[in-house]
Parts: structure tokens; C-alpha cells; sequence
């Protein structure tokens, strides 16, 4: 158990080893550190998107922001392409997440847990150091316009004034203890988070499953293998169901009755990924990323063995024989036309025309 967990805890983490950490004074917005961006984003003709990309959004105007796994965010506005890094005032180089609030400001879910806030002239690195809440009576609540990131042992929730750390484990009551700090990966770590349509929160964590948050009572979901490898995807199909993405037991449904671990009940788990850590084509069994195309149809994209497509009744897997720049899909990402971006581990961008893939590169 000790190695398969040294294992995904080294995968999200190893491209931040040797990276500065951002010191932060607070995680009030007034108080937090300022930093003006510099250098980087400075247009640069030449500069050529990172090939490991780990997040995709679109904002509302229109502009795409591109995450890495070691070199910062790109923005694209179809035309111009610029970096961001720590030099600019970005928590670290690696960013897992992206999104946007009701003003229009960028929210980024960075490595080692750092979360930061571009107002399109600087970042504000958020740190929850000084500040940690664990009253979960009194902090553990949803509201419409909240944001909420990944964190060590739980989530951080922005409550439109200040950044709160939400522990998960209810054996946690000390907020001093070094062990506890949201930077620290615990079991309760989370690596994916959901808002479904009814407002309820799914957050995947890193050993414990799947945790679903109403408002009021914490459910968990462990059973069938969903325990113990990490959750990295989490997904709400048109019809409702829950979707869970294991990086090791593979997929599975929740239809709000019945879970049901979908990857073994089509035979395509891969055992001997559990035992030795071997990759193997043909298997959908080592989850990151799931979304939903125009039709209807649902896409999963694996680390080690390219993409499938499952349109209620048929499995279809794409690899590179097929076509895909890579077998290895980070994040897949709907835009506002509708269009599916798969984000790779080594080959960029992929992109799907309905009949083959091929590269996005920015111009």
C-alpha cells in the first residue's frame, strides 16, 4: 500500500521538486501578497506552447488559458500567445486547475496546493497559513458564486473575500499542527472537484474515494476499488450520472442508486498496473480525465492508453495508431462551441474533427 501511494503522490508532485515556493502573508484578499507581472508575458514571437499540458479553459472573452506541468499558464487570444510563471507572481509552475469568477478574474489551482488570482494586470497568491478554518459546523457550505480547489487534506473554498482551508478528515482538529497544513498530501487529499446540477459538491480525493458534500451531510464512496488509487476525474453526464475516474481500479457510474465500477463489468481493468505499475494498451483502467462531446457521447482519457468514447452501448478506443498525437490525456476540455480539447502528457494539444485527431498548435 506504502508504494502505490509514494507513487501518485510522486506523480502529481515530481515536476515541482526544485521549483520556488511563493511566499504568501495571508489569505484575505486585502492582505494577500500583490505581485505585478513582468518578463514572461511580454509577447515573444517566438515562444512555442509547452508540450505537457495539464488544464484548458476559455474564458468569457473568448481567450484560451493553457495549464502546464512545469512551465506556468499560456493565455492565447487566437492570435497572440503568453506565459505566465512564478517570475510573474503565479504560486508554481505547474497548474492543475483553472477558473474564472463572476468579475472576471482568473483563478488558478497550482502545484504544491497554491492557489492564485490574475485580475489581467497582476497575480495575488493566496496562502492559508495564518487562517485555517476547521470548523466544518460553520465553514463547510456551498454557495452559487464559491470556487473551490484542490488541497493536502481537503479542499479550499473562496468565499468571495478570503481563501478557507476545509480539512476532511474528521480526526483533524489541531490547525498549528505542521502535519495538518493543506500543503501536506494526506489520504483526504483532493486531486478532482465536481459541482453537480442539483449544487451538490464531488470531491476525489487521493486514498479515501470519492466524498459527495449537500450542504449539510458528507457521503462517501469506497467500495468496489474506488478506495485506494487516486480520483482524478470527476464528470456529470446529460442523463445525471456521476462519473468517477480511478488512476487504477478505472472508471466508474453512480446513477444516484447503484455505483458500479464500469471498467471491470466491461473486462478492461489492467492488474497488473496494481502489482507492478505496468502500463498496457487496450485497458481502461488508469483514469484522468472524462467529458462529454455535442452528441452526447462520453469521453475518458487514460495516462497509458490513449482515449475512449462510449455512446451508451459501444466502447471505442483511440491511440496513437488511430491517430492521437499521444497515449497519454492529462484533461479533456469542452469549449463554448462545443469542441473537445484533449491536453497530452508529452505531444501538447489534440483535437478532434469527428473523423481524425491532429495537433493544435497556436499561430
Amino acid at each position: 500500500m506504502m508504494k502505490i501511494f509514494f507513487l501518485l503522490a510522486t506523480l502529481f508532485f515530481a515536476s515541482c521538486q526544485g521549483q520556488s515556493k511563493t511566499e504568501n502573508t495571508s489569505n484575505d484578499v486585502s492582505k494577500s501578497q500583490e505581485i505585478p507581472t513582468f518578463g514572461t508575458n511580454v509577447f515573444n514571437p517566438s515562444l512555442i506552447l509547452d508540450k505537457n499540458i495539464r488544464s484548458i479553459f476559455e474564458d468569457q472573452k473568448g481567450n484560451f488559458w493553457f495549464g502546464t506541468n512545469g512551465a506556468g499558464v499560456y493565455s492565447y487570444d487566437g492570435k497572440t500567445l503568453k506565459q505566465y510563471t512564478e517570475k510573474d507572481g503565479l504560486a508554481n509552475n505547474q497548474v492543475q486547475s483553472i477558473q474564472e469568477d463572476k468579475s472576471g478574474n482568473l483563478w488558478f489551482g497550482t502545484g504544491i496546493f497554491g492557489v492564485s488570482r490574475f485580475d489581467g494586470q497582476k497575480f495575488t497568491t493566496f496562502s492559508s497559513k495564518e487562517n485555517l478554518v476547521f470548523d466544518k459546523e460553520k465553514s463547510w457550505k456551498i454557495e452559487s458564486n464559491d470556487l473551490w480547489f484542490f488541497a493536502g487534506g481537503g479542499a479550499y473554498r473562496y468565499n468571495g473575500n478570503s481563501l478557507e482551508y476545509l480539512p476532511l478528515d474528521k480526526s483533524i482538529t489541531d490547525s498549528k499542527s505542521a502535519q495538518n497544513a493543506p500543503t501536506n498530501l494526506s489520504r483526504f487529499g483532493v486531486y478532482s472537484i465536481l459541482k453537480d446540477k442539483k449544487g451538490n459538491l464531488w470531491f476525489g480525493t487521493q486514498a479515501e474515494g470519492v466524498c459527495r458534500f449537500d450542504g449539510k451531510t458528507f457521503t462517501w464512496f469506497t467500495e468496489k476499488g474506488l478506495a485506494g488509487p487516486a480520483v482524478l476525474g470527476l464528470f456529470e453526464d446529460k442523463n445525471g450520472n456521476i462519473w468517477m475516474g480511478n488512476n487504477g481500479a478505472g472508471l466508474f457510474r453512480y446513477d444516484g442508486k447503484t455505483l458500479v465500477n464500469f471498467t471491470e463489468e466491461k473486462g478492461l481493468g489492467n492488474k497488473e498496473f496494481r502489482a507492478a505499475g505496468k502500463a498496457a494498451l487496450g485497458t481502461m483502467a488508469r483514469i484522468y480525465a472524462i467529458n462529454e462531446d455535442k452528441k452526447g457521447d462520453l469521453w475518458i482519457g487514460t495516462v497509458d492508453a490513449g482515449l475512449w468514447r462510449y455512446d451508451g452501448k459501444t466502447l471505442t478506443n483511440y491511440n496513437t495508431k488511430e491517430g492521437l498525437t499521444s497515449n497519454a490525456i492529462n484533461t479533456i476540455y469542452k469549449d463554448k462551441k462545443g469542441e473537445l480539447w484533449f491536453g497530452t502528457d508529452t505531444e501538447g494539444i489534440c483535437k478532434f474533427n469527428g473523423k481524425t485527431f491532429y495537433r493544435f498548435e497556436p499561430k
